[in-house]
């Protein structure tokens, strides 16, 4: 989350190995050997005030546990920044154990690498360091591996090893795996993510050394994904952590659907029994299917509301359909909902009148596109379950269309908060239902 990458983002620029760890800050010598006596004091020292006693007692199980491990926590709970303490810890105390690291992408395991490189090279450790006569060097460092001058290991593999889920497992060992939001949203629309992420969450039983343990964390997007390998998690959502106050809980809850809340934040799934879009969403790479399309924009004009964008085409008994979603005022989207009608070469642009009077309409023209306006009479929630369900079966998502679009749409029902991208695919599906 927002904190937890801060927290990486602000870490010291990654350079050209070999480095020397910077001299201690002042009375760092004497109080080293406190703080990483203790993963949290160590925590605080780096500057991480929001932690608690509760982070650390995260941190001590998964320092000293035997066993393999699994911690699910709501999102922005700081698991990424304790993490980061914890390998930083073990590369400092067990030096002949090697790491690798599993996040869901490269540039998300390159976060973390910064902030570990960060700790590495910080006062309270080099404070600790040159208590005991020992001095640190980053003999190899880079976006997705760090070794150090304490590293006696008895293979010549790197100390910590960062793939992202999608990389080479083979041939590759270690003594301590950690794998760190490998599942995501991703997984929460895609049977083919969830299967992927889950044949290579098993092949790191293989590559766990004998007596090793491996360390998950993160948060559960679907019943079926990855967490359900993994042993029997610690759970912390948002009501039992102390991080947020009820105000915070309310507007988050508010801010997107049910079944998303739950799952970040309440750690727990909907079966969403009224909602009417069940089955996988299916996706194409390919944005020439779109070509020759239309396109549909519904505007926002303030409040809760989100402008959204759908393009689609019809091909046969196929609809292929992209869609975005913007906080705010259509004004301030207009511009880039545009680019990617263009992009797509998709139009014209339809919009209704009702709310506007035709100033989306007009606007739209302003700007060199063709817009074709016309007067919404159909009750909405009729038109969604016509038209959108109808062709649901039939419809093939470009890759790239927000994720938050499609939650929209799954998670629709008559007493849905938000329904902007239903709303948006199902009039832009009508004019293609229409059309033989």
């Amino acid at each position: 989350m927002a904190e937890e990458r801060a927290a990486a983002g602000g870490a010291a620029g990654i350079g050209p190995a070999p480095e020397t760890a910077p001299a201690a800050e002042p009375g760092a010598r004497e109080d080293g050997a406190a703080l990483l006596s203790s993963p949290l004091l160590l925590g605080h020292g780096l500057g991480f005030r929001d932690l608690t006693p509760m982070h650390g007692a995260w941190m001590e199980k998964m320092l000293r546990a035997k066993e393999d491990m699994t911690l699910q926590a709501h999102r922005g709970s700081y698991k990424t920044t304790c993490l980061g303490i914890v390998i930083a810890l073990i590369m400092l105390t067990e030096r002949d154990k090697n790491i690798i690291f599993l996040r869901k992408t490269d540039n998300d395991v390159a976060e973390v690498i910064r902030l570990v490189h960060r700790i590495l090279r910080s006062g309270p450790v080099s404070g600790w360091l040159r208590a005991r006569g020992e001095e640190l060097k980053i003999t190899r460092c880079n976006g997705s591996e760090i070794t150090t001058s304490l590293y006696a290991p008895l293979s010549g593999s790197v100390q910590l090893l960062g793939i992202g889920i999608g990389g080479s497992l083979t041939g590759k060992h270690a003594d301590i795996v950690i794998t760190d939001d490998i599942v995501n949203l991703k997984d929460r629309f895609s049977r083919a993510e969830r299967e992927r992420t889950k044949n290579a969450y098993q092949e790191l039983q293989n590559i766990k050394n004998r007596g090793g343990r491996i360390i998950n964390t993160g948060t559960p997007w679907h019943k079926e994904d990855c967490f359900c390998l993994m042993p029997e998690p610690d759970r912390y959502d948002c009501y039992n952590t102390g991080l947020m106050d009820a105000d915070q809980i309310e507007q988050l809850r508010r801010s997107m659907s049910p079944s998303l809340f739950a799952a970040n934040y309440e750690l727990r799934h909907i079966a969403r029994e009224d909602a009417l879009f069940a089955g996988e969403p299916r996706f194409t790479q390919d944005p020439l299917n779109l070509r020759d399309g239309i396109a549909h924009i519904d505007a926002a004009y303030g409040g809760g509301d989100c402008t959204a964008l759908t393009c689609a085409c019809r091909a046969e008994d196929t609809i292929y359909l992209y869609g975005r979603l913007w906080q705010g005022h259509v004004q301030n989207v207009l511009d880039a909902a545009l680019r990617e009608c263009d992009r797509l070469m998709c139009a014209p642009v339809y919009c209704e009148t009702n709310a506007d009077k035709g100033y989306l309409g007009r606007e739209i023209r302003a700007r060199g596109h063709e817009a074709r306006l016309y007067s919404e009479h159909e009750n909405k929630y009729f038109k969604i379950s016509s038209f959108l369900r109808k062709w649901w079966d039939h419809i093939v998502f470009l890759e790239g269309t927000d994720r938050d679009y499609l939650e929209q749409i799954l998670d629709y029902s008559a007493g849905a908060a938000h329904d902007d991208a239903p709303d948006s695919a199902a009039s832009l599906i009508r004019v293609l239902d229409r059309r033989e």
